[in-house]
């Protein structure tokens, strides 16, 4: 692979941070610990960008306290993935120009001139990022209701449009987007759009899982993110954090296993991001460690030293 970059979902998860394992002494506040990070890992991925709209600010803040080489992914706004969005989450100017008084909305409920709006408090959120050249893609996860079809491609070329210039990586959740008679129309699909397939690790058997399916979109990137294998909590409601839910720590082999997937299906990429989106405690970063030994990919500190 001509470069592999290794990292976790979030830096800041609750459970992360409260467990004590990861953060060294004295890393107590948001730029000590995105230092640190940095010297860990070569890359990350935003999840805060799917409860909230990115901040501009924030995001100038990330290129300031990481290396020049540190790269973000970023995950879109959960209303620009057909989620049920709070009304409170919205940008305060989206959510007074937005009809009606019920406590959640979807994107399809939204005029078109709230759309529009949307996008643009979103395009400003990630500007400083794309400036820096830091902006590895942004990450479409699909709501488990998006299935194959004509009214999922039109919104996946609207979202295109909306970010022109940026590479998007598309992950669904649901069945039918791989499902027998289905499968090559996907993948030409994202090919034609220039799309980047994200490759899933996650539990199998559920109307609202894909199988790992190990292709190449897009020939500047592959991205594949490791959800664990819990198949108890996947959909078990009532989790406190989604880290409950997310609850897998991959033996050794497992990863040893995966890799040998990556050096086999996905080494005619140009660059390859692997995110660990095991986020309880600091499974996704010890994981991610293993990883990146098991592949010789040193820390950034390391490099440094």
């Amino acid at each position: 692979m001509a470069q592999l970059r290794i990292g976790t979902a979030s830096w800041t998860d609750k459970s992360l941070i409260a467990c004590k394992r990861f953060y060294p002494r004295g890393a107590s506040t948001p730029a000590a610990r995105l230092a640190y990070y940095a010297s860990q890992f070569a890359a990350v991925e935003v999840d805060s960008s799917y409860y909230a709209m990115p901040s501009a600010y924030n995001a100038q803040q990330w290129v300031e306290r990481t290396p020049a080489d540190f790269v973000f992914h970023i995950k879109a706004f959960r209303a620009l993935t057909h989620h049920q969005t709070p009304r409170v989450a919205l940008p305060p100017a989206v959510r007074e120009a937005l009809p009606g008084e019920t406590p959640n909305v979807y994107y399809k409920d939204m005029p078109a001139e709230v759309v529009d709006a949307l996008w643009a408090d979103y395009r400003r959120g990630i500007a400083p990022l794309r400036a820096a050249g830091r902006l590895g893609a942004v990450h479409f996860q699909f709501a488990p209701w998006v299935t194959f079809g004509p009214p999922a491609f039109a919104h996946i070329e609207a979202c295109i449009g909306q970010l022109p210039d940026v590479t998007l990586s598309v992950e669904f959740r649901h069945r039918s987007w791989f499902a027998p008679g289905h499968h090559e129309a996907t993948l030409r699909f994202l090919s034609d759009h220039g799309l980047v397939h994200t490759v899933v690790d996650e539990p199998q058997g559920f109307a609202n899982s894909v199988p790992a399916v190990w292709a190449i979109t897009n020939p500047s990137l592959a991205v594949v993110r490791f959800h664990g294998r819990n198949t108890v909590t996947w959909n078990q409601k009532g989790h406190a954090s989604s880290g409950d839910r997310f609850n897998y720590d991959y033996s050794d082999e497992e990863l040893r296993e995966l890799a040998e997937q990556m050096r086999r299906h996905l080494a005619g990429a140009q660059n390859v991001a692997a995110f660990f989106n095991n986020n309880y405690e600091d499974q996704g970063q010890r994981n991610a460690r293993t990883l990146m030994e098991i592949f010789g990919v040193p820390r950034p500190a390391d490099r440094l030293a």
